[in-house]
């Protein structure tokens, strides 16, 4: 089981395995803090996409969908995804760990959704 958290809440016992999916470091976490197993920043949207993302005018629920199609095309295929199914078969629950403000529209929520889906 994938569950998706953000870094800067804190742990809790519930978490299993917590994977770090971001390519950056998040702000203001210090290693001790965030508790994690792994970082795995080989799995985040490359940083074009995370740039056209980030930087789009328009209304990030507008331009998710798009978003969602760009990032499972860089999954396809992508050995990170791998590990992270290997994880979820010796793992009870995987946490993925994101930086991202919104718990909704980032880049952690397709992810989980790509490994139900594509297992």
């Amino acid at each position: 089981m994938f569950t998706v958290k953000r870094i800067y809440d804190p742990p809790a016992a519930d978490d299993g395995f917590r994977v770090l999916v971001d390519r950056l470091w998040p702000r203001g976490v210090s290693k001790a803090r965030a508790d994690i197993d792994e970082w795995l920043k080989e799995v985040a949207p490359s940083t074009e996409l995370r740039r056209w993302f980030h930087q789009s005018p328009a209304d990030k629920a507008e331009v998710f969908d798009e978003f969602r199609h760009r990032y499972e095309t860089e999954l396809d295929g992508n050995p990170a995804v791998d590990a992270l199914r290997e994880l979820g078969r010796t793992h009870p629950t995987v946490t993925l760990l994101v930086g991202a403000r919104d718990p909704e529209l980032n880049h952690a929520t397709v992810l989980r959704q790509y490994l139900e889906h594509h297992p």
